[in-house]
């Protein structure tokens, strides 16, 4: 059964809108800005990707007051998703429709906004709506009920590979016949004081370049560092095709293959094996070879080891420079639970305008002998097929494979 994707939507720090997220990524135009830091909680300067553009500016307060910021982003990106698809303003089969929806840190902006309340508020007044908003299923809850999902609520959370993975299992629920629709992605905000401190502290934040802050996060490049933290959001709106085609829907694409494998190995240190297994399977599940693949969107998050191993994982399977790579975070920042969302979509708009990303603030690179990475401009997509990647803390792998 094939399953199609029939909107998307994106907010990210390179705009709202898949177009400007394009455009932004076709352009090389970066996202990421200097933070100060704090010097009252020991937070080093440092560079981060936020969202500027404000959010549910016409909510009323009491409905707003429900909301942590990630699912005010997750609300922007279905919004997007949801009307480009040209469905109605609720599910027309409600019990047929489903949401799947991943976030890693879900309503950390939430649970910070508490801590701080209870050491500076006397007597101290946490917020009555704390645990809602924080909980990790919270934006797949308003969703389920803006739009009237009721066949499924799928809420991920699984490190970066969160949405990477909602979407996935959502593919397979289409597939097995449990909904017709189904509203995936992911949202992530946490670029505040206690999250920034916590990756500082792990040492995989990387330091700001301060004569060109944008410039700090440089996947793949010998130079690289590590992370930057960003925020937003990311929607697509999946169908059967039986289902699509009755209500004459134009896809976008196919939601085609789904590899999802596990290292069991380490907490942080990822494996080429269980990254491979992953693209392998997602290939199967296409029915596809690596030599179908025209474009690899990396996870390649700029640390050491994670661009080392997963540049090896990719050789393995399609060969050394077998198929052009690039990675998006040096320009909307490190996602986390919704960057697989956030990647698929790029993948998608990659394929459908025909230009493959470059990798922004690649210099130079011990990993060109075993990658193709696309540098300097874009690059014309000559392949249908693309395969977006996802690799998680934890050791969870998920690859997704999608062709126009």
């Amino acid at each position: 059964m094939r399953i199609l994707i029939t909107g998307v939507g994106a907010v990210s720090a390179l705009g709202v809108g898949v177009e400007a997220l394009s455009e932004a990524l076709e352009a090389g135009q970066s996202g990421v800005v200097a933070h100060p830091g704090s010097a009252e909680h020991g937070l080093a300067p440092c560079a981060i990707a936020p969202v500027t553009q404000p959010l549910a500016a016409g909510m009323p307060p009491a409905q707003r007051n429900l909301h942590d910021r990630h699912s005010l982003l997750a609300l922007e990106a279905c919004a997007q998703a949801w009307t480009q698809a040209g469905l109605p303003e609720r599910a027309k089969e409600p019990d047929r429709a489903a949401v799947a929806w991943g976030t890693g840190l879900g309503g950390s902006t939430s649970m910070e906004a508490s801590y701080q309340q209870m050491f500076t508020a006397r007597p101290p007044r946490i917020h009555p709506y704390t645990v809602v908003r924080v909980m990790a299923n919270s934006a797949a809850s308003h969703l389920s009920m803006k739009y009237q999902l009721r066949a499924a609520q799928l809420a991920v959370s699984n490190a970066c590979a969160s949405s990477a993975q909602a979407m996935g299992e959502a593919l397979w629920l289409l597939r097995t016949g449990r909904a017709d629709v189904a509203l995936v992605g992911g949202s992530e905000s946490l670029l505040h004081v206690g999250s920034l401190l916590c990756w500082q502290a792990m040492g995989v934040m990387a330091k700001l370049d301060a004569a060109a802050p944008a410039e700090s996060c440089r996947p793949f490049d010998d130079a690289r560092q590590g992370l930057v933290l960003g925020e937003g959001a990311a929607a697509l709106v999946l169908e059967t095709e039986a289902h699509a085609r009755a209500r004459g829907a134009r896809p976008l694409a196919e939601l085609a293959g789904y590899g999802h494998s596990t290292d069991a190995v380490h907490l942080s240190r990822p494996d080429a094996a269980g990254q491979q297994r992953a693209m392998t399977m997602a290939l199967q599940d296409a029915g596809l070879r690596p030599a179908d693949i025209g474009y690899v969107n990396a996870h390649g998050t700029a640390t050491d080891a994670g661009d080392a191993v997963e540049a090896a994982s990719v050789a393995a399977v399609f060969g050394p420079r077998g198929v052009p790579v690039s990675a998006t975070k040096a320009l909307h920042g490190h996602l986390i639970g919704a960057g697989g969302a956030l990647e698929l979509v790029a993948t998608v708009q990659a394929l459908r305008r025909g230009r493959l990303p470059a990798n922004a603030h690649l210099r130079t690179s011990a990993l060109l002998d075993q990658l193709d990475l696309i540098q300097a401009e874009p690059r014309a997509l000559t392949a249908q097929a693309a395969l977006s990647n996802s690799f998680a803390f934890g050791g969870s792998n998920a690859s997704l494979v999608v062709r126009v």
